[in-house]
């Protein structure tokens, strides 16, 4: 009879033997930062536990004092979560990353661990809504002033810096008309003036875009979009230099309690296994569909970082190794015309989640944008004719027939 007490508990093992830098980003996905049991297992443990217990009282005065670098509180940090922090740091290029609860705490907790009052922020125009908040209406409440910019003009940057200036923050692909910034150009200007440049990625996914190697100090996810890519589980990540995570934003996320669950970690570390699988399917049927919507005749405008005549598309091909898996376009009729066509579809769900292997749409101006006044909207080319379309995993022709079929109704 097998005795399955054999192994007694142990600290989770690591698989130290792998040169990851070696080796090709889908390989690190499989492998980076495995933690195995005693008990050897292949797939990645999930530890459900509050808490941690300690053989000694000296070495819990040791791990409190971060002299002993185990584990101490599931808010501070757990082993799932750092599986994940680990995978996602290996194929980022990051020296670490820190999990939490959802896109918008690694957003809030990036910028906030970095800036005091008196400082001052500078930020696009072109924002998740969300995110606009935060700039506009938060960081005022306590003494963080901003000035927003038009985010494809660097002389804008420029004037905008003042000595105070402490972080830059843009997310690109912008949300929701896919304006795509320099992040290079926009990082040199930030470290001229000793700032910090934080860069929502979320749009690329990190298989598309490298905002650390071009220049960025901080990258932020919302995991609930490509990384788990099955409408699951909600999650993000803050990614940068060792350093710059240990001393300036990892006591903020231990103090302010974002945290991820250990199940969200778990299922985010599964999923990123197949990430490139599911993102490079997705942005060949995104690149089919763009060309197929800019064939229509209700179709007034496609914007897809891919296309030829997307606005930025030297700088694409300079910033990007490949397209977003969303598309932008405009058809005729305004509201009522945008409403129609997202009513007539059947395959293609209405939702303003992105990100899925289902296929969804939706429509900014009434949903992820409905805060923004029209004629800030309208600035931003957000009009009410505007779709965003978020590609999945079905048959590419199955999508071009339902989209044609909703066109068919304008």
């Amino acid at each position: 009879m097998l005795d399955t007490k054999a192994s007694p508990p142990g600290p989770p093992v690591s698989d130290t033997d792998l040169h990851l830098e070696d080796l090709h980003p889908e390989t690190r996905l499989v492998h980076a930062g495995i933690l195995r049991s005693p008990f050897g297992e292949t797939a990645e443990t999930l530890y459900l536990t509050q808490g941690f217990v300690y053989d000694r009282a000296e070495t819990a005065e040791a791990r409190f004092k971060n002299e002993d670098p185990g584990y101490q509180y599931s808010r501070y940090g757990n082993p799932t979560l750092s599986m994940f922090e680990d995978r996602l740091a290996a194929l980022e290029g990051a020296e670490a990353c820190r999990a939490t609860a959802t896109g918008m705490a690694a957003v809030h907790g990036a910028i906030v661990s970095l800036v005091k009052a008196g400082d001052h922020v500078v930020a696009p125009r072109a924002m998740f809504g969300s995110c606009r908040w935060i700039i506009e209406e938060m960081l005022p409440r306590f003494g963080v002033t901003a000035t927003l910019v038009d985010g494809a003009d660097l002389d804008q940057w420029r004037a905008a810096v003042r000595p105070e200036t402490a972080v830059f923050f843009l997310e690109t692909p912008c949300n929701p008309t896919l304006e795509v910034l320099d992040i290079a150009a926009i990082a040199e200007i930030a470290h001229a003036v000793g700032a910090l440049l934080v860069v929502d990625n979320v749009f690329a996914t990190p298989l598309h875009q490298r905002p650390l190697a071009l220049g960025a100090d901080v990258v932020v996810y919302s995991a609930t979009k490509h990384i788990d890519g099955q409408g699951r589980c909600m999650g993000g990540a803050i990614l940068a230099s060792r350093v710059l995570i240990e001393e300036r934003i990892q006591l903020f996320l231990r103090m302010t309690g974002p945290s991820m669950s250990p199940f969200n970690a778990w299922v985010l570390v599964k999923s990123l296994e197949t990430l490139p699988l599911r993102i490079a399917r997705q942005a060949e049927t995104a690149g089919k569909l763009a060309d197929m919507l800019a064939g229509l005749a209700p179709v007034t405008r496609v914007i897809f970082p891919g296309r030829a005549d997307h606005p930025q598309a030297e700088l694409i091909a300079r910033q990007m190794s490949g397209p977003s898996t969303l598309i932008a376009f405009e058809v005729a009729g305004g509201k009522a015309g945008a409403f129609r066509f997202q009513n007539a579809l059947r395959l293609v769900r209405i939702s303003n989640n992105l990100g899925d292997a289902k296929s969804l749409i939706t429509h900014p101006a009434t949903t992820t944008h409905s805060r923004f006044k029209p004629e800030e909207r309208a600035a931003l080319g957000i009009s009410d004719g505007l779709l965003r379309l978020s590609v999945g995993l079905e048959h590419a022709d199955d999508l071009a027939a339902d989209l044609t079929r909703a066109a068919g109704v304008l």
